[in-house]
């Protein structure tokens, strides 16, 4: 029996898993969720003998039923080859007592690369079983990260057309140059004048554009989505939460049943999500702690119950968490309603017409396994110097969110449950903040003077995502207000 796929906003609008990949976004604007979390079909012993590609396929099989053992194979052996610079995919390292998942050894050295290196095969294969015959057109907002790993995975994909909206002056220097330097006849990068959110809602508004959606077909497009409101996103980030259990297993680190709690810096709630589908699926998870910057709106939602987006919006050395609207937490208010389509719905409506809801005392009680801290600019700076200092490892800002998120927790409670910390970003790509943590005598040398000098104190090799980008020309520069976007989707798809 297959696994169906229901919108947040209309228990009646089931497709299949394919279906779901497909299309990103549902016509009412939900999210599409699977009918059930289904359980892991294997031991948790077996865990530790697997690969990440045999741990991707044990979970991804349970979510997409209606891909064939061919299909689903296919994919995972597409995307997890030597894109990534080492054969683990997604090594654990030990610091200061705590493991540090490192998600960024991928093309464009984000946590992103873990979903976006397989959705573009989970698509054109969802295309080809679903006799889709227009061309899919990735409409994607980013805060820094998804873009670039969107472009990568989809850049000269047959049948496929990219455009990624970015905030102009909400990226750091690297994220940028990796963007507007991407090559591919297929894809368009345009930057906004406004912040992440901005571009995030002109993607959705042009989602949920009816007429907009009747000229793309009769011109032969469909939209679909590369952002992690896709279930196709979701689903791959499952799999390195279950398969880092199983590297701490085979380690000798916990033993088998062992409860681990996992730290995840997170601004779009996408990430987190993942670990929580994870502990539903019967993977030991304790607490999953929810590292916020100073866009602390998921913070002080777990600490009160009201989501409330109507605050200043801070830029900060983390700007990939530069974020008020978190799209993926819907799906958790969904689960939080008992599945209550009209609920869910109401409450989205409200974020939208008011800018803030409150859950029930009843929801609240699912937020059980949750717990949220924040950490500011100046401790996130601290925290990159005192870890180097004390271990020679080297974090970036996002993950030192995290990391300083969980000391102040493990001081508060006394838990020390072995902890699983999500690396999402490499130093590199955020080299400036992190070098003058560091030192303040960084300061004034440049971008890349900066990532040579990171490479010599970490002892780490320069990524070849960032030495691709030193001589690259720009081949990206339009700029728009937030107004302009779908005159800009019409004439980078040649309607009019």
């Amino acid at each position: 029996m297959d696994l169906m796929y229901r919108s947040t906003r209309n228990a009646k609008n089931q497709v299949t898993a394919s279906q779901a990949v497909l299309k990103g976004l549902a016509e009412d604007g939900g999210l599409f969720v699977p009918e059930r979390i289904p359980g892991l079909e294997l031991s948790l012993g077996a865990l530790a003998d697997m690969s990440y590609q045999e741990t991707a396929y044990a979970v991804m099989k349970q979510f997409l039923t209606d891909y064939t053992e061919r299909e689903l194979k296919d994919c995972i052996r597409s995307a997890y080859d030597e894109k990534f610079d080492t054969p683990e995919i997604a090594p654990l390292r030990e610091a200061d007592g705590a493991y540090y998942l490192e998600l960024f050894h991928g093309a464009t050295i984000a946590f992103k690369d873990m979903a976006l290196s397989i959705l573009p095969y989970l698509m054109t294969t969802a295309a080809k079983k679903n006799r889709e015959d227009k061309e899919i057109v990735i409409l994607t907002a980013t805060s820094g990260d998804t873009g670039k790993a969107a472009l990568a995975g989809f850049a000269d994909v047959p049948g496929t057309r990219i455009i990624v909206f970015y905030p102009k002056n909400g990226v750091s220097a690297v994220q940028e140059r990796q963007m507007v330097t991407q090559k591919g006849a297929n894809t368009c990068v345009i930057g906004i004048h406004g912040n992440f959110d901005d571009a995030q809602t002109g993607v959705k508004k042009l989602f949920g554009d009816v007429a907009l959606g009747k000229v793309l077909a009769d011109a032969g497009y469909r939209f679909s989505s590369a952002n992690s409101i896709n279930i196709g996103r979701l689903v791959p980030q499952i799999v390195y939460y279950v398969y880092a259990y199983g590297r701490l297993l085979k380690a000798g680190k916990i033993r088998l049943g062992d409860s681990i709690n996992v730290v995840v810096p997170t601004g779009n709630f996408g990430n987190i999500l993942a670990a929580y589908y994870a502990k539903c699926m019967g993977l030991p998870i304790g607490r999953l702690i929810c590292a916020s910057n100073e866009n602390k709106v998921l913070y002080d939602f777990f600490r009160t119950g009201v989501y409330d987006r109507n605050r200043d919006f801070i830029l900060t050395s983390s700007p990939s968490m530069d974020i008020l609207i978190s799209s993926n937490l819907e799906r958790l208010i969904y689960r939080m309603a008992g599945d209550d389509a009209k609920e869910n719905a109401r409450l989205m409506e409200e974020l939208s017409s008011k800018g803030s809801y409150e859950i029930s005392d009843s929801m609240k009680a699912v937020m059980k396994d949750f717990t949220g801290g924040f950490a500011t600019m100046e401790e996130v700076a601290v925290e990159i110097a005192r870890l180097y200092k004390e271990t020679g490892y080297v974090i970036d800002t996002h993950t030192a969110v995290a990391s300083r998120v969980y000391r102040a927790y493990k001081e508060q409670s006394g838990d020390v449950t072995p902890a699983v910390i999500a690396s999402t970003a490499s130093p590199y790509k955020f080299a400036r903040s992190v070098m003058e943590a560091i030192d303040p005598k960084y300061a004034g040398m440049d971008d890349f003077a900066l990532i040579d000098e990171l490479s010599r104190i970490s002892g780490t090799k320069v990524p070849q995502a960032i030495e691709e980008i030193r001589s690259a020309a720009v081949l990206h520069d339009k700029v728009i207000e937030k107004t302009q976007m779908e005159a800009a989707v019409r004439e980078f798809l040649g309607i009019h």
